[in-house]
């Protein structure tokens, strides 16, 4: 049996347990500095009080201050952090980690650089770290769902094959089921789209609700139809693989029926100004923000450059304006 640290007691690091547990891990979870009150409310009552489930009985946790303590002899770490805690990840917590221990992260994003290019976190670890084995899962998963043992078809990209496999037999069970894939910048760009177009399909679930109660489907189909349509457009453009859609195309699936992201979505489309849905959402942690702010800019970075068009990309540009300069909703439907 294998030792796996995690690092993050968000909702996603804390769901990693289940798999580890029931295959017998031992299973260490270490709070960061914003999870204090988690790791205390776990350790009293075995309770998660925001992935509302009661965690595997055996877990041992532990408050930042134990890190090494954490670390010690682990076989493999997983980062739990969001898209706002990987520089801090990067700074903090990795030149504290074993080095020959490799790094699984959970964390679905991307950088936007200058020239209109996007970076995986991975690639953004392993440019300032080397030496190290940097990894990433992508793939339809919601935390509560991985909680709850339902079935799910995940994929791990990373350098080194021969990691992945071992990582696949630490983690794999009858309802965690892995793929593997060493095309990790194609992986996880799209994954992280599905972020920016969740927002873009749920804009629907709030305009039907202007109407009444009643939730339509047509409309939320269309702009599904849609989102994929961009994302494969976008994979295309940035030169990563089209089958990457699979995992893409399934986040999307999952994310659009719950979460932080319908929720801004929906709040949007009943009429909210950009600036009153994120107050309504305060302290929240709104992934399909950062992500939609980030590939709106390297997208109109590259129309600028003449090396995209912006008919390409009416659902995600129409995002964009929403974000960045208030527009109110009016989804460009003929321009599909």
């Amino acid at each position: 049996m294998s030792i796996v640290t995690i690092i993050g007691a968000g909702v996603m690091g804390s769901a990693m347990s289940f798999p580890l547990s029931d295959n017998g891990h031992t299973v260490r979870l270490v709070g960061t500095m914003l999870d204090r009150e988690i790791i205390n409310h776990v350790i009293d009552t075995l309770y998660h009080p925001n992935l509302k489930r009661s965690l595997p009985n055996g877990i041992e946790c532990h408050q930042l201050e134990t890190l090494e303590n954490a670390v010690t002899g682990a076989d493999l770490v997983i980062c739990g952090v969001s898209s706002f805690g990987v520089e801090w990840f990067s700074e903090n917590i990795i030149p504290r980690l074993p080095p020959s221990v490799p790094i699984l992260s959970v964390t679905k994003g991307m950088f936007n650089l200058p020239d209109g290019t996007l970076m995986s976190y991975p690639k953004f670890y392993a440019g300032k770290y080397p030496d190290r084995s940097f990894n990433a899962i992508g793939g339809p998963c919601t935390s509560y769902e991985l909680a709850d043992r339902d079935f799910t078809h995940i994929c791990f990209c990373g350098q080194n094959l021969t990691k992945l496999e071992e990582m696949k037999k630490i983690l794999e069970t009858p309802y965690y089921n892995i793929s593997l894939t060493t095309d990790i910048e194609g992986l996880e760009c799209a994954v992280a789209l599905k972020n920016a177009y969740a927002l873009a399909v749920t804009l629907a679930v709030g305009l039907s609700k202007r109407s009444g109660d009643t939730i339509h489907y047509n409309s939320q189909a269309a702009l599904f139809g849609q989102s994929v349509k961009e994302m494969r457009k976008l994979l295309s453009l940035f030169g990563y693989a089209d089958e990457n859609i699979i995992y893409g195309a399934g986040d999307l699936y999952v994310t659009v029926f719950g979460g932080r992201t319908r929720m801004i979505g929906t709040l949007l489309g009943l009429g909210h100004s950009f600036d009153e849905a994120m107050r309504e959402l305060e302290g929240v942690t709104l992934e399909s923000i950062v992500i939609s702010t980030r590939v709106g800019e390297a997208v109109q970075t590259l129309i600028n450059a003449g090396k995209a068009d912006s008919a390409d990309f009416p659902l995600l540009l129409h995002v964009y304006d929403i974000i960045t300069n208030g527009a109110t909703v009016d989804i460009p439907w003929k321009a599909f």
